[in-house]
């Protein structure tokens, strides 16, 4: 029998989803799988530091095909992912992720998983008012996307697993949405959450939990799967980022409408994802259990836990 590990070309091995699942596999006791990085600049300051811990650092542009089939070419698995917020165009997206599954089929990847998330689409059609059309033809441009790009996997045939993330916990830290100190000094969260429960994760805990899907091996293949690693209230989350930061924290709601105003680029995107995420909470909280994460990733980590962590680099405004 062959004690040759099985290679995992893990696309955006430096961004958040990829680089947790990077870590995973380096730090998996049973060591039954390599790492082969995939990045645009494998000479850059990420790529280097990859290449230092002995990972095998390879170039290819998900927009160019030719490059990510080369990429593929050899590699038991794959961890497949795009990034709408480099461009901010699901065009491009789609065509980033047509790309990944036809490498996928091309190459005779025997596992990959494609990190998705639901086309909004599909309880809220474009005719509904509820909610702005955005470019054209999206409810949720950075859902419906990567949507339609799960449906062009499955098209191929290709052996896939479908893994759909949660609100990420470090957006707190690296996109805004911590706390800010209000005109009275005070700490506020504001998020237009209303009362109802956010599913949310630490962007490092998804690569895990993809790490716990190559596992399980055919088993998974055609599964999707939701993770989470809490599901909390905007009051509840308050109360447990003021425990961290040792200050009070309130929670303010606010609109869809006024978040969706915000002015910053994506605004009106994550707006309408808020309210996706009210109006059908049942539904996409379901869809991501708690447990069912921690079976795939048992260290996955509770909000409390997080903030534990990593709660004093969200900057206060």
């Amino acid at each position: 029998m062959s004690n040759e590990r099985k290679i995992i070309a893990v696309v955006g091995a430096s961004g958040a989803q990829g680089s947790g699942l990077v870590r995973a596999i380096l730090a998996d006791p049973a060591q039954e799988f390599s790492v082969r990085a995939i990045t645009r600049k494998p000479d850059g300051e990420r790529g280097r530091e990859l290449a230092r811990l002995g990972i095998d650092v390879v170039a290819a542009d998900l927009d160019d095909p030719n490059s990510v089939r080369q990429a593929f070419r050899g590699a038991h698995g794959a961890f497949c992912v795009t990034n709408f917020w480099e461009h901010f165009s699901v065009e491009r997206e789609v065509a980033q992720g047509r790309a990944l599954a036809d490498a996928v089929a091309a190459e005779g990847v025997r596992h990959a998983i494609w990190s998705t998330l639901e086309d909004t689409r599909k309880l809220v059609p474009l005719g509904d008012a509820r909610m702005p059309t955005l470019q054209g033809k999206y409810k949720v441009p950075h859902f419906d996307g990567k949507g339609e790009i799960e449906e062009y996997f499955r098209a191929t045939g290709a052996p896939v697993s479908y893994l759909a993330a949660s609100f990420y916990w470090d957006n707190m830290i690296h996109f805004g949405m911590g706390p800010r100190r209000a005109a009275d000094g005070e700490l506020v969260f504001t998020a237009p959450l209303g009362d109802r429960p956010l599913s949310g994760i630490a962007a490092e805990d998804i690569g895990a939990a993809a790490l716990g899907l190559f596992k399980q091996g055919e088993a998974a293949l055609g599964r999707w799967v939701g993770v989470a690693g809490d599901q909390l209230t905007g009051t509840e989350m308050a109360a447990l980022m003021a425990t961290a930061l040792g200050r009070a924290v309130r929670y303010e709601p606010l609109s869809f409408d006024a978040y969706r105003n915000l002015g910053f680029p994506g605004a009106d995107d994550l707006g309408n994802m808020f309210q996706y995420y009210y109006d059908f909470n049942r539904q996409v909280n379901a869809a991501r259990d708690v447990a069912a994460t921690r079976a795939l990733h048992p260290g996955v980590m509770s909000f409390a836990r997080w903030l534990e962590r990593y709660g004093k680099r969200i900057p206060i405004g």
